[in-house]
């Protein structure tokens, strides 16, 4: 007897101490969504769970607040956290073979509140665990709070979370004009919001919603003749999904939750209740021009699309003067060529699986979807609906001051800065020539512009070419790079060798995608995302130092205390006389290579660098322009690569994505929001990069090259006379490198790659 009443007194005395107490009640009650901030103050986005309105008692229907007290707790304002009455009847008809619930309101909202400690398994120590808690909110809140909580945490599926969320997600309308057919239904909901969803379970939810007018009419609340009335009427629900606000700049806060839950979580803390501020590296004034770029350029781009492949015969086309002849449907002829693409288009939709999974074959399924002409119209819009891809960074610190996943969020929520895998094409030929020079060739060394095949190991035989054919002259490395020569870069590639380009590549940047160690990889041809190549050529741009791409700056917790602040550690790369002189040859690029628009269309003339790319059928076109202060770049195709722009000259990265990072640069420029006398720092004489390899670190197991430069020589290469310094020296980046590498407030903990100083959370 005496051990009975000592386990009894202890496992009371464990539920008491683990059950929630005043102070976690105190905190979940005070919960708030923590706010990300752009680096100028504006509010990006609110982190909670799943979209929510808050509302009062007197905001919410009085047939709701009817119905949720005749069917779930008709003695709610006399008892004191537990109705002993109905838990006694409960636990009684239980035993009997007939399953009643016995928990109050509070009690709901205790399980509401506190999901994870008190659970939802059909077990005595949950049961008394929840008794616990409802006694001590009793204690802690009035009647009146406890039902407007229970109101604002009732979960009602499809991310529904609250009466109001749930009425605008079922009848588009705000739980103040809800009826009492409607009040019924989403109490009957109460019980299993799956079990008796009206959209799931039409029929299982109309019997509840029946029992609730029912229970209803018991406590006085209908008369006969008005349930009689109401019961016979159907559900009429109408599924509207609230989605979350996106706010601006959708797809940066997207990426910038998923870091923060993985820099939150090991922390112990909550992203959407904590009520953390966070501000972001984002600059509202470049995110707005990003943005404006990005929608003018690429409609008028999706209107050249449009028109050349309406008809058979390829029409001469304009930028902002392309138009459809009359009667001419967008896209026409391109379906009419290619009838196997849409059928495959059709079989890959989940119309398609579903059709063929609830029995019909393959071919019924096939025809009956393609007789559907509102629906193939559909189909088809979506599959040539251009898209594109925008990120703009600062090559000293890393931070990400402007990013557009695509050209409208609402209809493309896939993010084509950092999910996107594309083929790069000649974008990717920097590090060719970064590699070359890192190896001590110099950017006047003559190649000649013949055709040539290089043998894999496995036999095969690569024999790149070029839109033009060879020359039969010689050829500089700078001018192989300027112009685009691929018969000059693949040559380029045999003397540096692959593996030395793979790893100068992924030292600057390109380091999450797979780099295939195979010839073609010298035009680009392993798929890369776009923030990768941004960030490896703010890496160039940075005179060969790296910083991973910085999305948050600082963190503080609700009452304005530092929680972290957060910075990307440097890491030399490449040496900066070997990424100067690449700069200079990019220079190249926009004075008189692929990308001179930049000059001639956008008027640009501060000191800029960059680099075009196209890859076969123009599939994708890139451009990314370099500037001291800023570095971007941009991606256009279609998201089925089996669609493409058509004709070779709107094909090229050197007219479509050039035209979004050129309308960018022009408005940050003259906005000043980029400092347009800022210059690089001009190739020293060619002795600088004269060298000889030595591994300075290791990669996944791949040696990362450095220079050992010679003494400098007495004549100089292309050096063009400069009136400003460089921003840093390079002596003084390795400084900064090796002081950084020292700090100790500064750590590796938080994720990818960022470093971080901390202080603990209050």
């Amino acid at each position: 007897m005496c051990l009975t009443v000592g386990l009894s007194a202890a496992y009371f005395t464990h539920l008491l101490r683990h059950a929630p107490d005043a102070h976690d009640l105190r905190q979940v009650t005070s919960a708030r969504p923590s706010v990300l901030l752009s680096a100028d103050g504006e509010v990006l986005a609110t982190f909670s769970r799943g979209p929510k309105q808050r509302v009062t008692v007197e905001e919410v229907s009085p047939h709701l607040i009817d119905a949720l007290l005749a069917t779930e707790d008709h003695r709610f304002h006399t008892h004191g956290g537990v109705d002993y009455k109905r838990l006694v009847a409960a636990i009684y008809n239980t035993a009997t073979g007939r399953t009643q619930g016995g928990s109050t309101i509070t009690q709901q909202l205790a399980r509401n509140l506190f999901p994870e400690e008190i659970g939802r398994s059909r077990s005595l120590h949950r049961k008394l665990k929840e008794l616990v808690t409802a006694l001590r909110i009793e204690q802690l809140y009035t009647k009146q709070e406890i039902l407007e909580a229970y109101l604002n945490t009732a979960p009602f599926l499809f991310n529904a979370v609250g009466v109001e969320m749930a009425a605008r997600t079922y009848w588009n309308k705000s739980a103040a004009d809800l009826n009492e057919v409607e009040s019924a239904t989403l109490v009957g909901m109460l019980k299993g919001p799956r079990y008796y969803n009206p959209v799931l379970n039409p029929d299982r939810a109309r019997d509840r919603r029946n029992l609730v007018l029912a229970q209803m009419h018991k406590r006085g609340a209908l008369d006969a003749s008005r349930l009689r009335q109401l019961t016979a009427q159907p559900l009429r629900v109408s599924l509207n999904r609230q989605a979350e606000a996106s706010g601006p700049a959708p797809h940066f806060t997207h990426h910038a939750r998923k870091w923060l839950l993985e820099w939150a979580e090991p922390r112990g803390i909550n992203l959407y209740t904590d009520g953390l501020v966070i501000e972001s590296t984002l600059v509202m004034a470049l995110q707005r021009a990003a943005e404006q770029a990005v929608e003018r350029q690429a409609e008028a781009l999706q209107q050249i699309a449009d028109v050349e492949w309406s008809q058979a015969q390829l029409p001469e086309t304009s930028l902002g003067g392309a138009r459809l002849a009359r009667r001419a449907e967008p896209f026409a002829y391109f379906w009419r060529q290619r009838p196997e693409l849409l059928n495959a288009a059709i079989r890959e939709t989940p119309e398609f699986r579903r059709a063929v999974e609830g029995g019909a074959s393959e071919e019924k399924a096939l025809r009956e979807l393609s007789s559907d002409k509102e629906w193939i119209a559909a189909l088809k819009a979506r599959k040539t609906r251009l898209e594109a891809g925008f990120a703009a960074m600062d090559p000293t610190t890393g931070e990400v001051k402007a990013w557009v996943g695509s050209r409208d969020f609402k209809l493309d929520q896939y993010d084509h800065v950092a999910q996107a895998a594309r083929q790069p094409g000649s974008t990717f030929k920097p590090f060719v020539y970064g590699a070359a020079l890192e190896g001590g060739i110099r950017p006047q060394r003559a190649y000649l512009d013949q055709a040539v095949e290089i043998r894999s190991t496995d036999g095969s035989v690569w024999k790149p070419t070029d839109m033009t054919a060879p020359t039969g002259t010689t050829i500089t490395l700078r001018d192989g790079l300027v112009h685009s020569r691929n018969i000059i870069t693949a040559q380029v590639m045999q003397d540096v060798g692959i593996h030395r380009v793979v790893s100068l590549a992924q030292a600057a940047g390109v380091d999450r995608s797979r780099l295939d160690p195979v010839p073609s990889l010298a035009l680009g041809t392993s798929p890369v995302t776009l923030l990768e190549m941004v960030n490896a050529y703010a890496t160039i741009a940075h005179e060969g130092v790296r910083r991973e791409p910085l999305v948050v700056k600082r963190i503080r917790d609700r009452d304005g205390r530092i929680v972290a602040e957060f910075g990307s550690s440097p890491r030399r790369a490449m040496s900066p006389e070997s990424a100067v002189t690449l700069v200079d040859m990019m220079r190249g690029v926009v004075s008189q290579g692929t990308g001179t628009m930049v000059r001639t269309r956008f008027g640009i003339a501060a000191d800029v660098a960059g680099k075009t790319g196209t890859t076969q059928n123009n599939t994708d076109g890139w451009f990314i322009l370099m500037h001291p202060r800023l570095v971007a770049g941009a991606w256009v195709g279609f998201n089925d690569s089996r669609v493409t722009m058509r004709s070779d000259y709107w094909g090229q990265g050197g007219h479509n994505a050039i035209l979004l990072v050129g309308d960018f640069f022009r408005d940050a420029l003259r906005g000043g929001l980029v400092d347009a006398r800022a210059r690089f720092a001009d190739p020293q004489s060619p002795g600088a990069v004269m060298a000889s390899w030595s591994p300075i670190s290791e990669r996944d197991g791949a040696s990362i090259a450095r220079l050992e430069v010679p003494p400098q020589d007495t004549q100089a290469e292309n050096a063009a006379p400069s009136d400003d310094a460089p921003p840093k020296t390079s002596q003084e980046l390795d400084q900064l490198i090796q002081t950084l590498g020292r700090r100790d407030s500064w750590s590796s903990g938080g994720p990818a790659g960022a470093s971080m100083s901390t202080s603990p959370l209050q």
